[in-house]
């Protein structure tokens, strides 16, 4: 038996495990929404960065990645690769991966997909929802052992596009970061020139 797993977030540019086949497709009824602090990876505990998860969305679908494991000691590798890289998403699903917005019969069913669920008990890194501009100030800010918050951000808007997947959320958040960007390098270009 193969074991599939579903990466909607940085699993699709940075798998870190062996795999027999990579799928690109879309699992039905959740959408990717920057909602989980990360304290150990894009941000830190004092300054959490903001990384994707899933929340059910009745009619929605999320782009992504599905990869193949069929070796055992490839699966052992995997489950241990993931859990550990994962171990802020307290939620396993088992949810049915589609390869082609025409079918009405999965390409594979039994994806297993890593969650971030909004229960403060079980996650107690989960910020929630917020304004777009705020998401974006605090992505622009955070930064961890992975890297700069706003890398993770980029990286998944360039492997999306790669993919041919639109995502708007993160294309819009994309661009707002890209906005105080550009707003905080015009600010000290200016504090730059006034002191010459």
């Amino acid at each position: 038996m193969a074991m599939w797993v579903f990466g909607y977030g940085s699993l699709i540019w940075k798998t870190g495990f062996p795999f027999d086949d990579r799928l690109p497709g879309f699992i039905k009824g959740y959408r990717r929404v920057f909602h989980q602090g990360s304290t150990d990876h894009r941000g830190t505990p004092e300054f959490p960065g903001r990384t994707v998860t899933l929340e059910p969305a009745n009619g929605e679908i999320c782009w992504g990645v599905a990869y193949k494991i069929t070796n055992e000691q490839d699966k052992r590798d995997a489950l241990t690769h993931l859990e550990v890289r994962e171990k802020q998403y307290d939620q396993k699903e088992y949810l049915d991966f589609f390869t082609d917005s025409n079918d009405s019969e999965p390409a594979v069913t039994g994806v297993m997909v890593y969650i971030a669920s909004p229960d403060k008990k079980s996650n107690n890194n989960y910020l929630g929802p917020a304004p777009l501009e705020d998401i974006a100030k605090q992505i622009v800010k955070a930064e961890g052992p992975s890297g700069p918050n706003r890398d993770y951000l980029f990286h998944l808007e360039e492997a999306l596009v790669e993919l041919g997947f639109k995502d708007k959320h993160v294309t819009d958040l994309a661009a707002q970061v890209r906005l105080i960007l550009s707003e905080t390098q015009e600010l000290s270009n200016d504090v730059a020139a006034n002191h010459v």
